[in-house]
């Protein structure tokens, strides 16, 4: 299984001729991310998670391109000419094959920004049983993990948040994601902590992934 990361929270997951690609949202290359990508799947509906005109635009010229996203994502997408017959609505706790693909769910909910601002709804995706995409959430699946990419910044979050959630998951490998708001200095420092953390607890190996960058599994 190859995993390849593209700007802030997007990854593509493949293994042969079987895959997809998760939140390409407006700090991404939409266009290479989803480059013969048939199956996507969204977290949630901020922009930097889902870029729907590019998402749209991918679709038009991809007949066979399918989304899976919560319910919200999919409410919002109905409008769409391109994308209305193309979405199917998830939650947590569910299983179904996307790409070819096995998918897990988990969460549920956004994790809280302030009491101000509504949570909204956000799903996590384990695929092929090894790689957990948590959204914008630290929700830790009940389920081995092989590879856990994790958000390193939001205006959700904590640096603290951050490695609780590494340790937790357990996962053998980590790699950062959510890290379009940083520039180098900072993802270096939030970086070095997880890598710390993770050598200190001997379980989880941190690794730096360039956007465009992939890794075998």
């Amino acid at each position: 299984m190859q995993l390849t990361k593209f700007g802030h929270a997007c990854v593509r997951i493949s293994d042969g001729d079987r895959r997809l690609a998760i939140d390409p949202g407006v700090f991404t290359d939409v266009a290479q991310a989803l480059a013969d990508i048939d199956a996507v799947l969204i977290t949630h509906e901020h922009p930097d998670h889902i870029d729907v005109d590019k998402l749209a635009a991918a679709a038009g010229q991809n007949p066979a391109l399918r989304v899976w996203a919560p319910k919200s994502v999919a409410d919002q997408l109905a409008g769409n000419e391109v994308l209305s017959e193309r979405v199917t609505a998830v939650g947590p706790g569910q299983s179904f094959v996307a790409g070819g693909l096995q998918v897990r769910t988990y969460g549920g909910q956004h994790a809280l920004i302030h009491s101000s601002i509504p949570v909204i709804s956000n799903v996590g995706y384990l695929v092929g049983d090894a790689v957990y995409h948590p959204g914008d959430s630290y929700v830790v699946p009940n389920a081995i993990v092989e590879a856990v990419l994790v958000p390193i910044n939001a205006p959700w979050s904590k640096l603290a948040e951050a490695m609780d959630f590494t340790v937790s998951v357990r996962a053998a490998r980590a790699f950062q994601i959510h890290d379009g708001l940083l520039n180098d200095i900072g993802r270096g420092l939030y970086e070095s902590q997880l890598g710390r953390i993770g050598e200190f607890h001997g379980v989880t190996r941190f690794q730096h992934l360039d956007a465009g960058e992939s890794v075998d599994l």
